[in-house]
């Protein structure tokens, strides 16, 4: 019934069966017939057989515009799934940073491609800032603002730094209260954060601690390891040490002091559209950093 409905439809949008024959590419027999067996199953007549125009009966003209609009809206809804379909399919080449890749986002990776499993994702970690137009890349995860005019850039959210120890570390060597008081504890960093720029809570003073670096390194997961092993004291951010916080492996000290922001941005080139695929990524980026940060 379904058909036939949508066929009596466009026989009235083709004012008659003839022009409906010819622009549906069916015979007018067949018309005929699929037409009288919808009226037989309403048991009503929808159209004047004897006029020579073509004629709705009352009967006809209430179906029509009772159906015709759920029918456009209809078509209209299945075009929009195809649309969806069609932009949710091929390939997306990403850049993303390892670490924070390996760690904070592994599970939006993992749940993008649950979300989106027709798109083919190319996932390049790695720590350098390639030339995305020449690499093909669709988008990029980068930290920090970008001053390359050529990219276009889209703030996802910011990760919070601060200070963390080990317990056996704490209970070797005590736990600092002030600042004064770390300069006398091992420190660890980053060839990236070789001095601390710290913002007071309780004050909004800010300062630039230069820390006497004990061991340093240009990976940020191998610190957040020592500072585990009870080898020191270091300035990670909340990504790094979320999860050994909540384990009890690593405990927030000097809780009044805070270090520089790190700012997620989606980048991509300014020489090349930001396709279906990328956009989707983009938003998803956003939604879950978002939720993670208010955890």
């Amino acid at each position: 019934m379904y058909d036939d409905l949508n066929l009596f439809i466009q026989i009235v949008q083709h004012q008659g069966l003839a022009k409906a024959a010819i622009k549906l590419n069916m015979s007018a027999a067949t018309i005929t017939r699929r037409l009288q067996k919808l009226e037989q199953t309403l048991s009503t007549q929808l159209v004047h057989r004897s006029a020579r125009q073509f004629i709705l009966t009352p009967e006809g003209q209430n179906y029509y515009q009772t159906y015709a609009p759920l029918f456009e809206q209809l078509e209209a809804s299945k075009n929009a799934l195809d649309m969806e379909s069609q932009e949710t399919c091929g390939s997306l080449k990403v850049f993303t940073p390892t670490n924070i890749s390996l760690g904070f986002l592994q599970p939006m990776w993992s749940g993008f491609i649950k979300q989106y499993p027709d798109i083919r994702l190319e996932l390049q970690l790695n720590n350098q800032r390639e030339d995305l137009l020449a690499a093909k890349a669709d988008i990029a995860l980068r930290i920090g603002p970008q001053s390359d005019s050529q990219l276009y850039q889209k703030k996802l959210g910011s990760l919070s730094t601060l200070f963390v120890a080990a317990p056996s570390y704490i209970e070797q060597k005590g736990e600092p209260k002030t600042l004064e008081e770390l300069e006398r504890h091992t420190l660890l960093a980053t060839h990236t954060l070789p001095n601390w720029q710290l913002n007071q809570i309780s004050t909004g003073k800010s300062c630039v601690y230069h820390p006497k670096i004990s061991t340093l390194t240009n990976d940020i997961s191998l610190i957040t390891q020592f500072v585990c092993d009870g080898l020191g004291v270091s300035l990670l951010p909340i990504n790094e040490a979320r999860n050994h916080l909540a384990s009890g492996r690593l405990v927030h000290i000097l809780k009044d002091w805070k270090g520089p922001e790190r700012e997620l941005f989606a980048v991509w080139s300014t020489g090349r559209l930001l396709n279906p695929r990328a956009k989707r990524l983009k938003d998803y980026m956003q939604d879950y950093i978002k939720l993670s940060l208010e955890q």
